[in-house]
């Protein structure tokens, strides 16, 4: 199916093609025609199989479409003399990755319209932001925090708000934004279309459908798949004090290779990527505990190929985007399932084949139930010569007691966030 046959308008549909995409994913295919009938959605689909634009170009393309004369008018056209105004669209995402990455896509998409377009999240002057909002915006894409601090400033007005996105809700969710979306929703038009896309359906996520929805249609991207069917799965068995060592075999194995390593703590990340350092590899660790401008220069380095190992927590993973990400390596297995899904969502984008390798102690092997449960898939366990375990038993799956897991989870699991708080350092 091509873009024209979705309802998209030529100017639209001429600026996709020059961005190289020539047929619509199938999340595309399903939800633009949704969105261009101003329906609440409900979308569930995994990571990486082109969602932003599936919200970005419909959400443009009602927003651009203006009467030639009066609201009754049928006759519309694109117009690039849209007069500025509250805005009229918000886009809210769990981290600054995201948003970033959502923001950059309404620019590119949005690049023969004259919509204006504003970034909102923590970690950076509230000033450039104010005097943005009040310049005029037609879109917002912002983070929770920040953006429920500026509606408290009184620097935003939601009351005309048209379209709210939830984008990535299930992660929300998980990182305790529940207080701050709903704040936020109260805050808008009643009568908003409200998209919300997820790429799990928890109950969290379903209690919050009910709650600000109005008669959703819903889209299954891949219901049977919970990963994209491209990216390979492999568990490597190690001792802990093999880790290392096996993690610096693997990344020499793919010496031409761009590679992101995940950890659980934000100590972690940066104790691996110090190693890696040391040990002559051009790489940087990314995670809440950096510094905005940090960030932002470790994602550029790690885009344009100035570093090939990209060490980062799962928060600060949110949004990151990389063409032809091949091989993502977890160093440590996540406590939450669902961050397995949506790390190795990293690789295997827009259909490209990618692999997940997992670095596994017995301490950990009870994770893995979980995930394979998760994801429909028995992960093969593949032992590296040289680095086979000494002390590894397949069969045992309960790892440490339940008193132990309990412990590590409420030690590294996020917390909820309070209104007390003076900084929010995973937005």
């Amino acid at each position: 199916m091509a873009f024209r046959k979705l309802g998209l308008e030529p100017t639209l549909v001429e600026t996709i093609l020059a961005c190289g995409y020539k047929v619509p994913t199938p999340v595309q295919a399903q939800v633009i025609p949704v969105v261009l009938r101003r329906a609440d959605l409900i979308a569930i689909a995994p990571t990486g199989t082109g969602k932003t634009a599936a919200f970005t170009l419909p959400l443009l393309q009602n927003l651009a479409l203006q009467p030639r004369t009066s609201p009754a008018s049928s006759e519309t056209k694109l117009s690039n003399r849209i007069p500025r105004r509250i805005p009229r669209a918000l886009v809210l995402t769990p981290t600054r990755e995201l948003a970033i990455q959502v923001f950059q896509s309404v620019q590119t998409y949005g690049q023969k319209l004259e919509v204006e377009v504003v970034n909102l999240f923590g970690g950076v002057s509230y000033d450039a932001q104010i005097e943005k909002l009040q310049a005029g915006v037609d879109i917002v894409v912002a983070t929770p925090g920040r953006l429920r601090d500026l509606l408290e400033r009184g620097a935003v007005d939601l009351s005309k708000l048209q379209v709210l996105v939830l984008d990535e809700a299930d992660r929300m969710l998980d990182m305790g934004f529940i207080e701050d979306v709903e704040v936020i929703i109260n805050q808008t038009a009643k009568n908003r279309q409200t998209l919300l896309f997820s790429a799990t359906f928890s109950d969290e996520v379903r209690g919050l459908a009910k709650k600000f929805l109005n008669k959703p249609e819903s889209v299954h991207a891949s219901p049977q798949e919970k990963t994209a069917p491209q990216v390979s799965h492999v568990i490597h068995p190690v001792d802990p004090p093999q880790k290392m060592p096996l993690l610096v075999h693997l990344i020499e194995q793919h010496p031409k290779r761009q590679i992101l390593v995940f950890t659980r703590t934000k100590i972690k990340a940066d104790e691996v990527a110090k190693s890696l350092t040391a040990r002559g590899f051009l790489c940087m660790a990314t995670h809440s505990g950096r510094t905005q401008s940090y960030r932002t220069k470790a994602m550029a380095c790690f885009k344009d190929g100035r570093i090939s190992v990209l060490v980062a927590t799962d928060v600060a993973a949110r949004g990151l985007d990389i063409e032809d990400l091949s091989l993502v390596i977890n160093f440590e297995i996540p406590n939450l399932p669902e961050d397995y899904v949506h790390r190795i969502g990293r690789t295997g984008r827009a259909g490209q084949s990618g692999k997940a390798v997992s670095l596994v102690t017995q301490d950990e092997l009870y994770l893995l139930n979980p995930i394979e449960q998760l994801i429909k898939t028995s992960i093969p366990q593949v032992w590296v010569e040289g680095f086979a375990p000494l002390n590894f038993n397949p069969k045992d799956t309960q790892g440490r007691n339940k008193n132990s897991r309990t412990k590590e989870f409420k030690k590294t699991a996020p917390k909820p966030k309070t209104r007390n708080e003076k900084k929010r350092p995973w937005e």
